[in-house]
């Protein structure tokens, strides 16, 4: 218990000391050191400032749990919180900071069954935490009574009001009991919410850590200057250049976010994102992929992000520079924990220096400007990369399936000429230089700016031209896709002696598509399968079906 011993200068007891110690507390947060001798001892209502990663769960649950009577019946807290998300992770946290003592902490949230929740509420419940729509269907129905509590809390405040629930959280005070003790949680501090406190809170005291505490001494904070329409490029640089690459990227808007991920599954990395206007279910099921690494890079909003809680992310993305600097605060506080080293990158266009300059100012933030990776890193960091790979699997000596392959592919041909096809074959065009697009870097000038902003407009129009006249193709042609490919069927097979050799012959010598491109050959006696990239595909079906004079086409889409 002697590490316990500044949680037990603030006041807490033994019983929840010990509690602290199962979870592996060690020292206070300067936000809980901040309001739980404030809220143990004091009478007046508090606002408390904190970023994600700083323990404001612990800084509001353990005292109303050290004050709250376990005799006393009906419901004495409510959290309210802006997501389901955030809902269930603050209820499981009060669960487990508990202890012993004989307390039920309920989360009711849209998605969920009503049912189930009215059961649990008539059983008896201590503390809810929910989200205000389910909170307000609860009060309407009379399965929640709140008319005699002892706190009422709302968590991500800033979030609450961003998203428009000033009414909901009005509608839910007024059928709470007026000498109740108030708590106010937020990650950025907003004029809108001391108004709110002006009007609903009695006397309260704001509490919130100090500039120079805003920012983690493990997050390294630098700053790419970069016109629009090279964003992208520079994200794939930053992903291709690190060895085990594993972050958020912010964007400002859902459209932003369906649009980075469309374009980085395309290019075959691991990603999916999350925002306002996804299914829980869904949600749900790509953050449980991207705890578990089965993602690499989560995309999201920020009201999509509040509530996710990772503690080795190496990287923090502001694809799209945060609108306040207790914004920025917010997303960078999600790397650089637990000890572990993080990187927050912000690219910033050359008209938002001065936004820049003033989450600099705010935050109390050193944001160094630095260099995109140039294509020469990158493909070092790949060939690194590639070769540390294969040497594990050479020092496994576990490709004894390949061995016979090989030893035929070596003997037929000159290995070094073997080597270097398959890897064409693997990464196609990734090792070439002149496939990456190139960027700008030292942008300044006025000039440079407004051509810049010339080149945004039009490679966005390009963009859209080719986009267009790829969906009308593939309106055309009525193919399907599944992850940017197509299955095809071709009207033959083993007893037209074909084999796969025979048919990657044929759609290099009729459709000039290379048979690297072709993946997935499925060789059957009558007809047969593969699998090309949907921007190979219409080549492939004019050119074969060319070669057939009347009848059933040779290729044609493959029916579902």
């Amino acid at each position: 218990m002697e590490k316990m011993l500044e949680f037990k200068k603030l006041g807490l007891s033994d019983k929840t000391l010990v509690a602290l110690e199962k979870k592996g507390f060690e020292k206070p947060s300067p936000i809980q050191a901040l309001t739980i001798p404030a809220l143990l001892n004091g009478d007046k209502d508090i606002i408390g400032q904190a970023q994600t990663g700083t323990g404001k769960t612990a800084a509001f649950s353990l005292p109303i749990l050290e004050k709250m009577d376990e005799n006393k019946r009906g419901v004495k807290a409510i959290v309210l919180a802006p997501t389901r998300e955030l809902a269930i992770q603050v209820a499981e946290e009060i669960n487990s900071l508990k202890g012993e003592r004989r307390l039920t902490v309920l989360p009711v949230y849209g998605g969920q069954a009503m049912d189930q929740q009215i059961r649990a509420l008539k059983r008896g419940v201590d503390i809810v935490v929910g989200t205000p729509g389910r909170i307000q269907d609860h009060i309407r129905r009379k399965t929640l009574v709140i008319d005699n509590l002892d706190f009422f809390i709302l968590d991500e405040a800033d979030e609450m009001l961003n998203m428009g629930f000033v009414e909901d959280i009005e509608t839910i005070l007024a059928a709470t009991n007026t000498d109740k003790k108030m708590l106010f949680f937020s990650a950025t501090m907003p004029n809108e919410i001391l108004k709110v406190a002006k009007k609903y809170m009695g006397e309260f005291d704001v509490m919130r850590v100090k500039a120079t505490e805003l920012t983690t001494n493990l997050t390294e904070q630098i700053y790419f200057e970069v016109r629009d329409g090279d964003k992208f490029e520079a994200l794939c640089r930053v992903v291709d250049v690190e060895t085990d690459f594993y972050g958020i990227v912010f964007c400002r808007t859902k459209n932003d976010v369906d649009g980075v991920v469309s374009k980085l599954i395309e290019r075959g990395y691991e990603a999916e994102g999350i925002h306002g206007d996804i299914s829980q279910a869904q949600r749900e099921r790509t953050l449980r992929k991207f705890k578990t690494k089965n993602i690499s890079i989560l995309v999201a909003t920020d009201v999509a992000a509040r509530g996710i809680d990772v503690n080795d992310l190496t990287h923090v993305i502001n694809y799209s520079i945060p609108q306040e600097a207790e914004a920025y605060v917010h997303r960078i506080g999600r790397t650089g924990r637990a000890g572990k080293k993080g990187v927050a990158i912000t690219f910033v266009t050359p008209r938002e220096m001065g936004k820049l300059s003033r989450i600099k100012r705010v935050a109390n933030a050193e944001i160094k400007k630095s260099t995109i990776p140039e294509v020469e890193e990158v493909l070092i960091a790949k060939k690194e990369s590639l070769y540390a790979c294969v040497g594990e699997i050479i020092a496994e000596q576990d490709f004894s399936v390949y061995s016979e392959m090989a030893t035929e592919l070596t003997t037929e041909s000159n290995p070094l000429e073997v080597i270097a096809a398959l890897l064409r074959h693997v990464y196609d065009d990734e090792f070439d230089k002149e496939t990456y697009r190139k960027i700008r870097n030292n942008m300044g000038s006025n000039d440079r700016r407004d051509r810049n902003d010339r080149n945004d407009r039009n490679d966005r129009r390009d963009r859209n031209d080719r986009n267009d006249r790829r969906d009308r193709n593939d309106n055309r042609s009525g193919r399907q896709t599944l992850d940017n490919q197509t299955r095809l069927f071709i009207g033959m097979g083993k007893k037209d002696n074909l084999d796969a050799k025979k048919l990657l012959d044929i759609v290099n010598k009729e459709a000039k598509v290379p048979g690297r491109k072709i993946k997935d050959i499925k060789i059957m006696n009558e007809f047969s399968f593969m699998t090309v990239p949907y921007s190979e595909a219409e080549d492939i079906i004019h050119a074969l079906n060319a070669t057939r004079k009347g009848g059933r086409p040779l290729v044609e889409k493959a029916k579902n």
